[in-house]
């Protein structure tokens, strides 16, 4: 539990972050990342004209990964089996009487 002090400098802390527009949040991410993603937040916070360039760097870079309609169609139009011309046979059963 956390003594009265200690909570006031965590609050006095957040309120300075606040204060220059930065928010704290959490992610979840690979341990061998961490440096990575540490240095990235610490470059976009600086607000700078490398920070702008980094972002738009990354959002160009995300946006071209969005996934697209229609993938499982694409995916099934490269399958092996598109042209093989199978006609599956299979028993055709009335189903069991049950009795609700």
């Amino acid at each position: 539990m956390s003594t009265s002090s200690q909570k006031r400098a965590v609050k006095n802390y957040r309120d300075r972050l606040v204060a220059r527009g930065l928010s704290r949040f959490e992610v979840l991410g690979l341990g061998a990342d961490r440096d990575l993603i540490r240095s990235l937040a610490k470059r976009l916070a600086e607000n700078g004209p490398g920070a702008a360039h980094l972002r738009s760097t990354i959002s160009r870079s995300l946006a071209s990964e969005s996934p697209k309609r229609g993938g499982i169609l694409e995916a099934l139009r490269r399958s092996p089996l598109v042209g093989a011309d199978l006609i599956p046979d299979r028993p055709r059963e009335k189903g069991r009487m049950v009795d609700l």
